[in-house]
């Protein structure tokens, strides 16, 4: 069976810090992009970072850039996405996504998941003030 399930969720004070972990079963991540986004209560899903599958480059929004970190680990079919410094208006359920084209170089991802295949169920940021 073919799962993304993401985990290292939870409640962090602001300028906290949570690594969020994307793991797959049943597939290889080796060959995607992956990318992650978040959905705030009452506002549309945004991208927040993507990954490469050929090179291993990353890509960031600008709301988030300079404090998230996405990196992968092909031997733990794991993608990791270490936020520091976080915001209350970081406090989203964020899911991690499969992009089996190895597009995140064009910035798609900011403003359309369509590309995206496989999603995991996500997991609940909240960040007090």
């Amino acid at each position: 069976q073919v799962q993304l399930v993401e985990s290292g969720g939870g409640l962090v004070q602001a300028g906290g810090s949570l690594r969020l972990s994307c793991t797959a079963s049943g597939f290889t991540l080796d060959y995607y992009a992956i990318g992650w986004f978040r959905q705030a209560p009452g506002k549309e899903r945004e991208g927040v970072s993507c990954i490469s599958s050929s090179d291993g480059s990353t890509y960031y929004a600008d709301s988030v850039k300079g404090r998230f970190t996405i990196s992968r680990d092909n031997a733990m079919n794991t993608v990791y996405l270490q936020m520091n410094s976080l915001k209350p208006e970081d406090t989203a359920v964020y899911y991690c996504a499969t992009d089996p084209y190895d597009g995140c170089s064009d910035y798609g991802w900011l403003s359309s998941s369509a590309r995206f295949d496989s999603w995991g169920q996500g997991t609940q940021v909240t960040v007090s003030s």
